[in-house]
């Protein structure tokens, strides 16, 4: 497999040819005597082939030179900067001399806050002209004042849409999970990399490939739940849409990195960066298998370690996971990125390091190649050069692979990007109408009693809207200020005055007074307040005909705990605050009731499944939340997005996800060990009928294939999409094995009446796991092969291996 992550390293399309990486050196000189001829050195030249490039310009850099590509400015471009914030050529050159080889969130105004890792919401970012011509302005200076001319790479993040000001906001990651769409995946973030790139930015921090296994974590927003597989399919849509699938990179994609490696999603106790407390056979059977499929399978360029530990070594200084495992093992040839400040945490917070240096030897040393969001222990690097702790041949190893990522995104040639034209790319007519359907199939129905969705307008009558959120409207973590985010409120008002019915609004519940994700301090709002709104709210319904509740979370109150005064997880997992005393008020009066979940973790919402009468969780839905909404509840679209999540009915069920193993779960003497909702959830206003599972060959050898064919049927009278789910359960084996594991899954659109046959192949990437050796193996034996609408309701036959 290593062979084939070296096209990676190839040079393609119109150029000469890839070489082993052995064979470097005497391309290297035999196409310098060629460049040195023409008078112009080889690394200018754009035919010529990539390797023989960054080996020539490799050779005539400076050790100062070389770690200036290692390292990456963000707080400390207030240095490089005039006081109106334009970028300062002379301070550049001043500070940073040998030049500079990444540049963080270019649209970023906000200077020196030292969380550092959020915007606190008191200086509005720069729009789509001022950011291109902001990067262009440090590219200019990069390319006509430094020595060489070494183009910089400008990352940005880009969790559910390019995070920039007026950029076009989709639905958050466990949102787009749900959609159980790749297709529609790729599609969100290819208008996602197109917006990055018309603003000069060329990598992308995301996607986020965590397995997510702790509801109470802030960050289980940013993941597409808790499968490794979904992880996987969603994380490989992501990154074809930010990069495509060819090299070099096209001028409308960016680089893609993967986050956060590993263990991540299960931290202890459910506080960030918290020790993953697993062993080596849950990382590679659970936590590795979607960072190694993009590996193996995209052309990722950039992998970034997370926060936390695993066995007593964090991410960052753990040479097993960074080296023998991605890179020996699966091949990987880009670039590792730390995450933000967490080399410098090698000393504050996990004590392994007491100074900058030590910290920059324990990284560099496990594989780390570029410091950000600014270099702290990364300014050692020549001085542990020169105390001989540090070869330079290992300062070339990773300034080879930062130099290859230039080269093959064209920056030497263009490193520009056209400020005349870069808000006619933003947020386009395709791009939010993309967002609106985004939002609509990321929605999953979990209940609807009597059948009181779809909405009939002539049958609504007098409409409350209550909830802040119907208004003031969420869009998750990791998000900046759209051209227009469209409300609840907004969406239903529409909807009022096209078809006649009447709409009032009441607050009803406040959770925090604001919803800045970046600002420390949270204050919620104060119980005397909410009795008043909840005491206004129930005597509005008095006189209304439908209800429709929006509940759930905001930016503040699930959100990264990126730091001690910046916290984002929670010991519960029910609605926070007063809402339950809302619904309760409002159930009360019998009146027919819809409620609308906003939110990005999930809840245990116990008493809104008992008594709503219909309960949509929307998670995150983005820019266009309002027109979805609306979509939803009045029929236009049906709901067909199922849970990637298990949702558990209590924090004591806590651990809780499908793939369990046999002797989990016997029992509480308090409670019940089955969940609220579970994985692969999700109800339609149609109805399915799906067939029992057959094998094309029931008996098949160790290395052989087979294909399993259901057939799903619209068995009601609406058009409806229904999500297929395949697993695969291990019956006995010389290790314990998952009761369930999902194998693969198909989104289908059926009219009333049709029927359709699907196929999966199974094969023995399927069958496999990790022996008592550590080996990958498939052992001879039986296999159920399960399929349903989730991860309950399944319909089973058996394959024989031998």
């Amino acid at each position: 497999m290593v062979i084939k992550r070296r096209e990676f390293l190839a040079s393609v399309g119109g150029m000469a040819g890839v070489a082993s990486l052995g064979a470097l050196p005497s391309i290297a000189t035999a196409a310098a005597t060629a460049a040195n001829k023409a008078g112009t050195p080889l690394y200018k030249q754009a035919g010529a082939p990539v390797d023989a490039r960054v080996e020539d310009l490799l050779g005539r850099m400076t050790l100062d030179e070389k770690i200036a590509q290692m390292q990456c400015v963000w707080q400390l471009k207030a240095g490089i900067q005039n006081a109106d914030t334009s970028f300062s050529p002379e301070k550049a050159a001043s500070t940073y001399p040998h030049g500079m080889g990444m540049f963080a969130r270019p649209s970023d105004r906000q200077l020196g806050a030292a969380s550092a890792a959020g915007d606190a919401g008191e200086t509005a970012h720069r729009g789509p002209r001022e950011t291109a011509e902001y990067v262009n302005a440090v590219q200019k200076w990069a390319m006509e004042r430094t020595r060489l001319g070494i183009p910089v790479l400008m990352h940005e993040e880009a969790l559910h849409g390019y995070v920039a000001r007026e950029a076009t906001s989709f639905p958050q990651a466990i949102g787009l999970a749900s959609s159980f769409d790749p297709a529609l995946a790729t599609r969100v973030f290819s208008v996602a990399a197109r917006e990055m790139r018309a603003r000069g930015a060329n990598l992308a921090l995301a996607p986020v490939v965590d397995v997510a296994r702790e509801p109470r974590w802030g960050r289980i927003e940013e993941t597409y739940g808790e499968d490794p597989h979904l992880c996987g399919a969603m994380g490989k849509a992501a990154v074809i849409g930010f990069s495509g699938d060819t090299l070099p990179l096209a001028q409308d994609k960016v680089y893609a990195t993967l986050k956060h490696m590993t263990g991540h999603g299960q931290p202890e106790s459910g506080t960030n960066i918290g020790p993953a407390n697993v062993g080596e056979r849950a990382l590679r059977e659970d936590f590795f298998p979607p960072f190694e499929k993009l590996i193996r399978e995209t052309k990722i360029a950039a992998v970034m370690p997370s926060y936390n530990e695993i066995d007593g070594l964090p991410s960052h200084a753990n040479r097993w996971l960074l080296t023998d495992v991605l890179r020996r093992e699966w091949g990987f040839q880009g670039v590792t990125v730390s995450d933000y400040m967490a080399v410098d945490e090698l000393i504050t917070r996990h004590h392994l390091a007491a100074t900058p240096k030590e910290a920059a030897l324990r990284a560099i040393k496990a594989g780390v190649d570029i410091e950000t969001p600014d270099p702290k222990g990364y300014v050692t690097l020549a001085a542990l050069v020169r105390e001989g702790k540090i070869s330079v041949k290992e300062i070339d190893v990773s300034v080879r692979r930062i130099l290859k990522l230039k080269f093959l995104a064209g920056l030497f040639e263009n490193p520009y990007a056209d400020a005349a034209q870069a808000d006619a790319r933003t947020a386009t007519p395709d791009a939010i109408a993309l967002a609106r359907e985004a939002a609509v199939r990321s929605a999953v129905l979990l209940k609807n009693d009597k059948g009181l969705l779809p909405l009939q307008p002539n049958k609504v009558g007098k409409m409350l809207l209550l909830g802040t959120h119907a208004k003031d409207t969420p869009i998750g973590g990791y998000s900046d200020v759209p051209r227009h985010v469209v409300s609840v409120y907004e969406g239903l008002q529409k909807e009022a005055q096209a078809n006649g019915f009447s709409l009032a609004y009441a607050e009803g519940v406040r959770l925090t007074e604001g919803r800045i994700w970046g600002k420390d301090e949270i204050v919620f709002t104060k119980p005397e307040v909410n009795a008043r709104l909840i005491a206004e709210a129930v005597e509005a319904a008095r006189s209304a005909d439908t209800i429709v509740m929006v509940l759930g979370d905001n930016e503040q109150t699930a959100r990264e705990a990126w730091a001690d005064n910046h916290l984002g997880d929670r010991t519960g997992l029910d609605l926070i605050g007063q809402q339950n005393d809302l619904a309760r008020a409002i159930f009360a009066l019998n009146k027919p009731t819809v409620v609308l979940l906003l939110n990005g973790r999930p809840l245990s919402a116990n008493l809104l499944a008992e008594r709503a009468d219909a309960l949509l969780e929307c998670w995150y839905m983005g820019q266009e939340t309002g027109h979805a909404v609306a979509d939803l509840l009045f029929g236009r679209a049906n709901p067909g997005g199922k849970l990637p999540v298990t949702i558990a009915r209590d924090p004591g069920q806590l651990p809780m996800f499908y793939n369990r193993k046999p002797s989990s779960r016997r029992g509480y003497i308090d409670g019940v060990t089955t969940p609220l909702y579970p994985f692969g959830y999700g109800l339609s206003y149609t109805r399915f009928e799906i067939g029992e599972p057959r094998l094309e060959k029931a008996s098949i050898g160790v290395k052989d294939s087979t294909r399993v064919q259901v057939e799903v049927r619209n068995t009601g009278s609406r058009r409806g999409d229904e999500v297929v789910q395949l697993y695969i359960r291990d019956d006995f084996s010389s290790v314990t094995r998952p009761l369930l594991e999902l194998k693969g899954f198909q989104r289908v659109t059926l009219e009333p009446g049709e029927r359709r046959t699907l196929g999966f192949d199974i094969k023995p990437t399927d069958l496999w796991f990790y022996n008592v050796d550590m080996k990958r193996v498939v052992e001879p034996g039986t296999f159920t092969i399960f399929v349903g609408p989730n991860s309950v309701d399944l319909k089973k036959t058996t394959l024989t291996v031998a």
